[in-house]
């Protein structure tokens, strides 16, 4: 386990000039403060057979968990996905790093904090730039949309799984090649959510994105996907 800290400005507030006061009906200056918060997240790392700081750089996967797997005990997240397949004995000739949202947040909510993560990890470590990619399901798959939204040109690729997002955030992903999953009875996020975003991403002209939806599956059809060998190999596949 490790642990991320992260001071950021929260909020700026303008506070009245010392000894003045504001004239009436006129607009006055004002004294600008910076009011920091120090967030932490804890998440796991996992570096391929024969990580070499000094050789070929390696691709980065990042996973992002479901709301079951949040809290303040970072082994929860190996229940699912990438963790589970590595604690499993899987080798993805990637680092594959994999954070623990906070209790009572939403991946949607730490989109700072997850690239301060990202910044952190291609600084520590030997990443290829051009082949950097995240998933998530569920809440992750709505963190995975939200977050290639706010940083499109970072990521070679994304896999969201039974996850969603809105308009303006599928319409920055057009250019970005993007693999959905979802189940067909998913009765927690519909399919709807998925079908939704690969239509606004493709409608501005990219066709970049495709989804895969199960017959029958409900709400974990991230079984179905991760385990998948054909979605791993179109994934590190994807280059910038």
């Amino acid at each position: 386990m490790v642990t991320l800290l992260l001071s950021t400005v929260l909020l700026i507030m303008q506070t009245q000039v010392p000894g003045s006061e504001p004239p009436v009906g006129n607009q006055s200056d004002r004294i600008v403060v910076e009011v920091t918060q120090t967030k932490a997240l804890d998440y796991l790392i996992a570096l391929p057979k024969g990580y070499d700081a000094h050789g070929d750089a390696v691709p980065l996967i990042l996973f992002l968990h479901g709301a079951g797997e949040r809290g303040d005990n970072v082994d929860r997240v190996k229940a699912w996905g990438p963790p589970k397949m590595i604690e499993d004995g899987h080798d993805f000739g990637a680092i594959v790093v994999s954070p623990q949202c906070p209790a009572e947040s939403w991946w949607t909510e730490e989109l700072d904090v997850l690239v301060a993560l990202l910044d952190r990890i291609e600084e520590q470590y030997n990443v290829d730039k051009d082949r950097i990619y995240v998933t998530g399901l569920s809440m992750g798959g709505y963190g995975t949309f939200a977050l290639a939204a706010r940083q499109p040109e970072r990521f070679a690729a994304i896999v969201p799984i039974c996850g969603g997002g809105n308009l303006f955030e599928a319409r920055k992903l057009s250019r970005l090649p993007m693999w959905v999953f979802h189940g067909e009875d998913d009765n927690v996020v519909p399919v709807e959510e998925s079908h939704r975003m690969v239509r606004f991403a493709n409608e501005r002209g990219g066709e970049h994105a495709k989804l895969t939806t199960y017959p029958g599956v409900g709400h974990n059809s991230w079984s179905n996907a991760y385990g998948d060998q054909a979605m791993w190999a179109w994934l590190f596949e994807q280059k910038k």
